[in-house]
């Protein structure tokens, strides 16, 4: 049996991307790249500690290509997959629509004033979602 090559065949929809196509979520739904966040056990430079997620962060707001550094306290409540395996983060403008039929990490959450955050589990590797309030649109 001959190999399919990688990052061809999606099963859930049987569509095929091609090459140079972006993801369906980039290209049909308007999601924008955000960030990726890797989690580590070194300390870095510039590290800020989130006291309520147990987190500590670094290299967001320096890192051109949008990388983030997690590096997580004893006892951090954020769920063991995030803090083991690397996550995208994509902005979205409707963050209750982007949800609608997808696997949920836990709780939606606000990390700071006019920002709410989903983290989502696709094929065993998480996915964020983030919604600004800037970007938020008006609901009847």
């Amino acid at each position: 049996m001959a190999a399919k090559p990688p990052g061809r065949l999606s099963k859930s929809k049987k569509t095929i991307r091609k090459d140079h196509e972006p993801p369906m979520v980039i290209s049909k739904k308007g999601w924008r790249y955000h960030h990726l966040g890797i989690p580590t056990r070194e300390r870095k430079p510039g590290e800020f500690l989130i006291e309520s997620a147990g987190l500590v962060v670094s290299g967001f707001s320096s890192s051109p290509y949008g990388i983030e550094w997690m590096r997580f306290e004893k006892g951090s409540p954020i769920s063991a997959l995030i803090q083991k395996v690397p996550h995208i983060a994509f902005e979205v403008d409707d963050l209750d629509k982007a949800m609608e039929g997808l696997t949920l990490l836990g709780p939606v959450t606000s990390p700071s004033r006019g920002v709410r955050v989903a983290m989502i589990v696709d094929n065993g590797a998480p996915v964020e979602l983030i919604e600004f309030a800037r970007n938020r649109k008006r609901r009847p």
